[in-house]
Formats: structure tokens, C-alpha cells, sequence
């Protein structure tokens, strides 16, 4: 627990160090987004423009920056979303959320990794791997036991980039090839090394998505006033409506069961994509992890404690491999059991009500687990 408290503290560090980071803890939880911009829809920009104008923001001092399709990111000094969201309908504005990986208040690793024993790295895809799954996390690092035939990125860390989360990627991949034959893993970045990107990076990275049939996320966070992100509300309608796909998303490592964690939460949402999203609790074996988020839009649990899989090759990491908690490490487990049960659905959508029924056979703090 000491290695837990002075990795927390050096993560606490890093996050009220960046100036363009605002946390609101009004609400109880913490609500982090960008400092001084407000994500607006496109044909809202002028009332937006007029609403930052009547709070006291200089017309001239306004940018309108890119953000995705149907979108615009309005910056200026002093620009605070609630200078807009109020004035403009309910949805056609909101924060900039950022969202992380972090132990608690976000949804990836609960505590530090700790050096593991390696283990024998067989198989990886077979000739015939059905299942294009896409990795939305760190940079791969590229001084790890992990095979390179295990995944594709063009996203390769090989340099010595320090961080909370360096190696996060490396783990989950390591967890979905260790449970899989029938996936074809892409890494792509959207997180930094401490675990952090912002909602626009994410739903940027959803919309160019073309090529992919299950999409793990190991991250997320709260909201205000608990309403679905709009960007990313956005991004997954485009990305998962009509189509074949499933996106797997841990449900966060605060411990509670009273507010939506997202993206895992659009999982119990009336959105029209929402059972296309797979929400991913942890459980050790015998319980629910005591870290771990649940609640009605939790769908599954799956294996989060003490996960042993590859890690980056370092002074503290000889072997390469390393034990970590979180939910960060269940969703990969599910993501996994969907390129599985692949071969006898036929779709991703099948393989996804497979792996629900599966999990129907075990409970884990009254909800459904994998075992």
C-alpha cells in the first residue's frame, strides 16, 4: 500500500501540474475537462459565440479550433463551458472532458504494476484470425517480451518516455493474445504516458476508425450532472450504428455503484448503440474487487486482480512481464472472449451475446462473471 500511496501521489502530482487541466469536484467525484474552451454544435456557434460575449469573453479574444464532424471547440481566456451550456438547448454544448487511466477516480490500472515471473509467450493469431480488434490506449513500448507479431501500430514507443501509465498498452495486449487466437490486435494511441487524453482526441480517434470489429477502451471518467459525453456520443453513433462492432470499455476503479462511468456507461443508456457497448467490472475470483465501479449499466465482470501479463523491459522490470490490478485488465479479458466465441456466432454482435450468457453462469457481487 506504500508503493500504492507514493505512485498516487506522483500521479496527483503530474495532473495538477498541467495548466490546461481544470478538476471539478463539486459533485463529489472528480470531473476533469480542458481549461478555457467549450465543445459546441456546429449550428450552435453563433449562439455560443454571443453567450461567451455576454459573460464578459472578448468577441476578438474567440478561436473556433477543429474538433470532429459536426463540432467546433470555441477557446478563449475565460471561457468556461457554463458560460454556454445554459444558455444554449440541453446537448448542443458541453466540456471538453478528459479522460483517464488512473487508479480510484479513472478507468485504468488500480495501483502500480509490480515485477512478475515471465511465462511461456505461445501461440499469438492464427493464419486464419477472424477478428480485427483495436487497442485505443498508450504507445506500444517497444523494449517488451510482447511479440511483434502479436499486434500492429504505428504508434511505437522506443524511446525512454517516463509516465504513470508507460507500458499500459503492452499489458492489454499481452492479456487479449494470452486468452485469444482469433484476434488481430491494432494499437493505436490516444492516451499519453500518464494515462491522459482528451475527449476530442478519443472521439477523433472513434471517428477514423474504418477497418475494426471490437474496440477496447481502458479508460474514461465522470461527467457533470452525469450526462453522456457529447463527442462521444457522437463518435460511437457513427462508429458502431447499423454495423457489426462492439466497443468494450472498463467500468472504472473508483468503487461505486451510483454514477455512470463513461464510456462503459452508455452501456445501460436508451442510445441506439448502446448494446453494442460491453461494460467491464472487475472481480478476483471469489468477489466483486472492492475497487472496482458497478451498477445497472455494468454488464459483465471479468478477472482484474493481480493480472499477470507482458510489461516493458526495464531496471524495475527485468523479466518484462508484471502483476497489475484494475479494470483497466477485465475488458481485455472480455474483448478476448468475443474474438473467441466468434468462431461459433459467426458476428461480433453474436460473439457479444455469447460472452453475456457465458457470464450468466457466475456472480461476482450480483453481477454476471467470466470466469
Amino acid at each position: 500500500m506504500a508503493q500504492f500511496g507514493r505512485w498516487n501521489e506522483r500521479r496527483a502530482a503530474r495532473l495538477a501540474a498541467l495548466p490546461w487541466l481544470h478538476t471539478d469536484t463539486a459533485t463529489g467525484r472528480p470531473v476533469r475537462r480542458t481549461r478555457n474552451e467549450v465543445l459546441v454544435a456546429a449550428d450552435h456557434e453563433q449562439a455560443a459565440r454571443a453567450a461567451l460575449v455576454s459573460a464578459g469573453v472578448a468577441p476578438a479574444a474567440i478561436r473556433a479550433l477543429p474538433a470532429v464532424a459536426g463540432f467546433v471547440r470555441l477557446a478563449a481566456p475565460g471561457a468556461e463551458p457554463e458560460m454556454v451550456t445554459a444558455a444554449l438547448p440541453t446537448g448542443a454544448a458541453a466540456p471538453n472532458h478528459v479522460f483517464l487511466s488512473n487508479p480510484f477516480e479513472m478507468g485504468g490500472p488500480y495501483g502500480p504494476p509490480v515485477t512478475a515471473e515471465m511465462y511461456p509467450l505461445d501461440g499469438g493469431p492464427a493464419a486464419d484470425a477472424a477478428v480485427r480488434l483495436t487497442v485505443l490506449d498508450t504507445a506500444v513500448w517497444a523494449d517488451s517480451p510482447l511479440p511483434s507479431h502479436w499486434y500492429e501500430t504505428d504508434d511505437l514507443d522506443e524511446e525512454l518516455v517516463s509516465g504513470t501509465d508507460l507500458g499500459h498498452a503492452n499489458f492489454i495486449i499481452g492479456v487479449v493474445m494470452s486468452r485469444t487466437d482469433n484476434a488481430r490486435v491494432r494499437a493505436i494511441k490516444v492516451l499519453d504516458a500518464d494515462g491522459l487524453c482528451t475527449e476530442v482526441d478519443l472521439a477523433r480517434a472513434l471517428f477514423a476508425l474504418t477497418d475494426v470489429d471490437v474496440v477496447n477502451l481502458s479508460l474514461g471518467g465522470f461527467t457533470r450532472n452525469d450526462r453522456p459525453p457529447l463527442l462521444l456520443a457522437a463518435a460511437l453513433t457513427k462508429l458502431l450504428r447499423g454495423r457489426d462492432r462492439v466497443v468494450v470499455a472498463a467500468a472504472g476503479n473508483e468503487g461505486i455503484s451510483d454514477r455512470p462511468y463513461w464510456p462503459a456507461a452508455f452501456a445501460g443508456t436508451a442510445l441506439p448503440f448502446a448494446s453494442q457497448v460491453l461494460a467491464v467490472a472487475a472481480h478476483d475470483g471469489t468477489e466483486l474487487c472492492s475497487w472496482s465501479n458497478s451498477g445497472a449499466w455494468v454488464d459483465v465482470t471479468a478477472p482484474g486482480a493481480d493480472v499477470t501479463s507482458t510489461y516493458v523491459t526495464h531496471d524495475d522490470f527485468p523479466t518484462g512481464f508484471a502483476r497489475w490490478s484494475g479494470t483497466s485488465f477485465a475488458a481485455p479479458y472480455a474483448a478476448a472472449a468475443i474474438a473467441s466465441h466468434h468462431r461459433t456466432a459467426g458476428s461480433v454482435l453474436g460473439a457479444a451475446d455469447l460472452v453475456r450468457k457465458e457470464a450468466t453462469a457466475r456472480s461476482y457481487g450480483g453481477l454476471p462473471g467470466l470466469a
